[in-house]
């Protein structure tokens, strides 16, 4: 199942087969179905997960106890929360599948140790998730000072393919409006 993530650094730099198989070694495939924690929060990050098969997402609760999406993640993208996967604090927020899923998962020790052996991947994932922020905030701040209507005018057509594969309570919480609004606007512009 490592091909997927073989096939990304492939990309960057050429992956000889036995670097192929160390992968296979060190990565744990995980399955995860609509709704499934990956992570809980409440405690240390300790896992980089790599999406292979549909989307995950971070999210955590407002004070209001309101489910607040920070940012979606596909195919050919690495997700943890990375202020606790690098420093080792305890993270609030969660990440869940926001549909049938297939991830890549290593622990940070396993990373570690995996980096050693492959000293070139280190600076692959570095880029990945460096660039994976720099696109976060991107996608963020497109979305200050639209209305309603036109942030979700907006995610369909720069996320269109998460907006066929997640749930609409999903999409509304990462919008910051109510499932019910967003049922409205999807009628009035159809």
């Amino acid at each position: 199942m490592t091909n997927c993530l073989t096939g990304y650094i492939q990309q960057y730099r050429f992956v000889p087969d036995e670097d192929q198989a160390r992968l296979d070694q060190y990565f744990e495939v995980m399955n995860a179905r609509e709704g499934d924690s990956m992570f809980e929060g409440g405690k240390v990050c300790s896992h980089l997960f790599f999406v292979c098969k549909g989307v995950i997402r971070i999210f955590s609760y407002s004070e209001k106890g309101m489910d607040v999406t920070h940012y979606f993640y596909r195919e050919n993208q690495f997700c943890t929360i990375l202020e606790s996967f690098d420093k080792g604090t305890v993270a609030a927020p969660r990440i869940e599948a926001c549909c049938d899923t297939t991830v890549l998962k290593i622990s940070k020790g396993k990373l570690q140790e995996l980096y050693e052996r492959l000293p070139y991947l280190k600076a692959i994932i570095d880029e990945a998730m460096q660039s994976g922020l720099f696109e976060k905030i991107r996608v963020r701040n497109s979305y200050l000072g639209l209305e309603a209507e036109n942030q979700y005018k907006l995610f369909i057509k720069q996320q269109p393919d998460i907006a066929l594969r997640v749930p609409v309570k999903d999409i509304a919480s990462f919008l910051g409006i109510t499932p019910q609004s967003l049922s409205r606007i999807r009628k009035q512009i159809r």
